[in-house]
């Protein structure tokens, strides 16, 4: 129960012993008390002038007083203008923080009994994963983990885009100007190297189109003609008639990316519970297109290829299969959303994708309600904004992409340049050090991608986001460290932290209250952010317990204080917050360190 819940009980009670009204607890409103004014909450009175048949400030009085008098918890009272502010007693807190320490899953709401999918990664096998990647997989992970914390089952999984016209350019361009280069003879991760040949086919195509142009073809006729991209399409309609020499190199390129991509999902902790291949996928769809044709939902023009017209909805036509036949995404997210649902018995389903595809899930759930599927509107799009540099956008046809390897190297390089210059690393072994750079610079990387709302564009800077003393994961790490070094020499006094027993009588500075408080509320702030799907919220949340802890342990002796109750009660404190501190970190996907 939040102070909030039991105050607005015990007032209950208030009221019905002095005017003899039964009132719902949900029907007050009890706020945290304005920082001008003194007290913790305030209970608004003016919705009780009807019972009391008072004035404001006589109202608030008469509660304040009775409470004072008969609620052990209450210490004191005042009444400004129709406000009755509260100030709840040392047993209060102590009871509350005694609870919260004994909690060896605080934070960590009650099963609801849903069932959520989460999508997310979901890459091309044309390419390496880059910084945009890095976002969508650390947001979609770091999402998973809280939706479990607010006690939803969660099943992770992505769709690999393994096949379409952008994989058949990689292979073309293999063929033609990397004809027998492999990962190993080339010494790249093969994702680096498909990714080198679909470069290399818009380079092709680039050279091709502006001979066409040259030689009088028109700018939008040239890019149709280009042989290279007919070769492409060519290639697409072998690869669904199934022809084994298109379908043998496709499968050897596709081997070295997932190779390439499983190197880098390492690096990032990041994992599935399901892997989905499009081209197992891609059909699903088409029974789903004859359905909306039988149903008159779809239309089938005369060259063949078929439509759902959403102009009535103040869209435009939408196109599910070619002329040809062969498919577009559309139809596979319609296939797959209802083969998922029906397989999993899902409760919601969330896709993690950049909001450039905002159309494509607003067309995805109203094509799906129109062919008669309830559970449309329980696909929520998990839209965020798109990844920037200092420099400006990336683009990954051109080459000008941040790597997601080179990235995760980069933040090593930048933790270990920051640590040394620091001194902070100075007594620690050379191996501790090495697993302490990739630690610090995967929390840099992670905290200051995910400290950003989701919906909001980010710019990233890695020599930003590796700073010990400001909102950053580094900052975080080394007050999860520095507790732990209280801890251990605490230890090595002999000196008992163990949550039982914390006396009602131990006196709480203000402080001290202020850190429960903060405390207190972290399973409000997982419910939030789960609803919200918002991983910010509970990064900021653990940058301020730890900006807070660290004002407290500059002002407050620890180890050093000489009354064994109070230092017993503050080495628990500090105890709770480490592990309050692990378990926000750990829904973000990011490591704290005992030793830093």
């Amino acid at each position: 129960m939040t102070p909030e819940q039991f105050l607005a009980s015990k007032a209950t009670v208030a009221v019905k012993a002095l005017y003899g009204a039964d009132i719902e607890p949900s029907a007050l409103q009890v706020t945290a008390t304005r920082k001008e004014f003194e007290g913790d909450f305030t209970l608004v009175v003016f919705p009780l002038l009807k019972i009391s048949h008072s004035a404001p400030d006589a109202t608030g009085a008469a509660i304040g007083a009775w409470l004072q008098e008969n609620v052990p918890e209450v210490g004191s009272y005042n009444v400004v203008k129709g406000f009755l502010n509260i100030c709840l007693s040392q047993l209060y807190w102590t009871e509350l923080f005694s609870s919260i320490a004994s909690d060896p899953s605080f934070g960590r709401l009650p099963s609801t009994g849903r069932r959520v999918m989460v999508e997310f990664s979901s890459p091309n096998t044309n390419k390496p994963l880059h910084l945009g990647h890095i976002r969508n997989n650390l947001l979609g992970s770091s999402v998973s983990d809280l939706l479990k914390a607010a006690g939803e089952d969660v099943i992770k999984v992505t769709l690999v885009n393994d096949r379409g016209v952008h994989i058949c350019k990689s292979m073309y361009a293999w063929q033609k100007s990397f004809p027998g280069v492999t990962p190993e003879s080339s010494g790249k991760k093969g994702d680096h190297l498909v990714g080198d040949c679909y470069v290399e086919f818009n380079r092709i195509y680039s050279e091709e189109v502006n001979s066409l142009v040259t030689g009088g073809m028109s700018a939008e006729q040239a890019a149709k003609e280009a042989p290279c991209m007919k070769a492409v399409h060519e290639m697409l309609v072998k690869w669904e008639q199934g022809d084994p020499e298109v379908r043998a190199l496709w499968s050897k390129m596709n081997s070295w990316v997932f190779a390439g991509f499983d190197e880098t999902y390492r690096a990032l902790g990041i994992s599935f519970d399901k892997v989905y291949y499009e081209h197992d996928t891609y059909l699903l769809g088409k029974e789903l297109v004859q359905r909306g044709l039988d149903m008159g939902v779809l239309v089938r023009d005369p060259d063949g290829s078929v439509w759902c017209d959403l102009t009535a909805d103040g869209l435009d036509r939408k196109l599910l299969l070619r002329s040809d036949g062969t498919s577009v995404y559309m139809t596979q997210d319609l296939g797959t959303a209802e083969k998922r649902f029906s397989e999993f018995n899902l409760d919601s389903h969330v896709y993690v994708v950049g909001d450039e595809q905002n159309y494509h899930f607003q067309v995805l759930k109203l094509i799906l309600a129109k062919l008669g599927f309830d559970w449309a509107s329980r696909i929520y799009h998990l839209s965020y904004g798109m990844v920037e540099l200092p420099e400006g956008k990336m683009k990954s046809r051109e080459g000008t992409v941040v790597d997601a390897d080179d990235l995760i190297e980069q933040m090593y390089r930048e933790a270990k340049s920051t640590s040394e210059e620091s001194g902070k690393l100075a007594d620690v072994s050379e191996e501790e050090k090495e697993r302490l750079f990739r630690m610090i610079g995967l929390g840099a990387l992670k905290y200051f991608i995910l400290k950003v709302d989701p919906k909001k564009k980010m710019l990233f800077n890695p020599k930003e986001s590796i700073d010990f003393n400001g909102n950053t994961g580094p900052f975080i790490q080394y007050t999860h460290a520095r507790i732990c070094s209280i801890l251990r020499k605490a230890d090595a006094q002999g000196l008992d932290h163990t949550p039982d027993g914390i006396g009602p009588d131990t006196e709480l500075s203000a402080k001290e209250i202020r850190l429960v408080k903060i405390l207190n509320g972290y399973p409000q702030k997982v419910a939030d952010a789960a609803a919200q799907f918002s991983p910010a919220i509970i990064a900021n949340f653990a940058y301020d317990l730890a900006k807070e802890f660290n004002q407290y342990y500059h002002e407050t002796a620890i180890l050093k204080e000489e009354n064994a109750g109070i230092r017993r009660f503050r080495l628990v404190l500090i105890q709770t917050l480490a592990s309050t501190l692990r378990s926000a970190m750990g829904i973000l996907g990011i490591e704290l360190p005992e030793r830093m």
